[in-house]
């Protein structure tokens, strides 16, 4: 499955958490870094808006779906992914990095947030090894000094797995940034995947996410903010479709 937005091609080319699992163990074992980014459509919709955050996803080596959208989409265009929401491959990860003695980081989120997070995982991932946990400031800026001492941090503790939670664009222009800097880590752009550790923001109960409607929990949480994003979103849903089926038929 692929999205073409502004003549770029955004591939989907991780359909599954079993081939995304073999190759993140590959590289692991190889030595080589990685992005991750996780799709969704206000992603879309921010690719049409943004040359940079175009740039750094067309430069993500990993793309996975996030949102059940995203999978209805692949389904009509006969080209289907599963659903992997970054917020559900922190703990898998985290497992693949201690099996394989990778040196994780969590940036982004709150000093309050990271704490309950690394509790979190900490106790759920035997051999764990959280060499580095930090919140940026509150003006980071992805293409600034902070973000480059960031990078030089994570080369200097031996990082290999890095969990960005600064939302995007910020997370996946990092994570560009960060493929260039330090070729040796593998970055995972997760939003606010962290936060849930911790109940620092609350997500949708499972029975609201089978029926798909974890987007209602989290406009009706937060409607200032989610209603707009979701208003857009739900604006280029036409058009997707139209280019599903296109697909479908070519």
């Amino acid at each position: 499955m692929f999205f073409e937005v502004q003549g770029q091609r955004i591939t989907l080319n991780m359909p599954d958490q079993a081939g995304l699992e073999s190759e993140v163990l590959r590289r692991f074992a190889s030595g080589e870094g990685f992005a991750l980014a996780t799709v969704n459509l206000d992603h879309l919709v921010k690719l049409k808006q943004s040359k940079e955050f175009l740039q750094a996803y067309a430069g993500q080596d990993l793309v996975v779906a996030d949102g059940r959208p995203i999978v209805w989409l692949s389904r009509l265009a006969r080209r289907p992914v599963e659903l992997m929401p970054g917020s559900d491959m922190i703990v898998p990860l985290c497992r693949l990095a201690a099996a394989a003695g990778v040196p994780v980081a969590l940036v982004g989120s709150t000093d309050g947030a990271l704490k309950d997070a690394a509790s979190y995982l900490e106790s759920r991932v035997p051999g764990l090894d959280l060499a580095w946990c930090h919140a940026p400031s509150g003006v980071f800026d992805p293409d600034g000094v902070e973000a480059g001492e960031i990078l030089e941090t994570l080369k200097h503790k031996g990082v290999h797995l890095c969990f960005l939670a600064l939302g995007a664009p910020k997370q996946e222009r990092l994570a560009y940034r960060g493929r260039r800097a330090a070729p040796s880590i593998g970055f995972v752009s997760i939003g606010a995947g962290l936060d849930f550790f911790g109940g620092h923001q609350k997500r949708a109960p499972r029975w609201m996410r089978r029926l798909a409607l974890e987007w209602l929990w989290r406009a009706l949480a937060s409607p200032k903010r989610m209603v707009p994003r979701y208003a857009r979103c739900f604006a280029i849903l036409p058009g997707q479709i139209l280019k599903a089926l296109r697909l479908r038929f070519s």
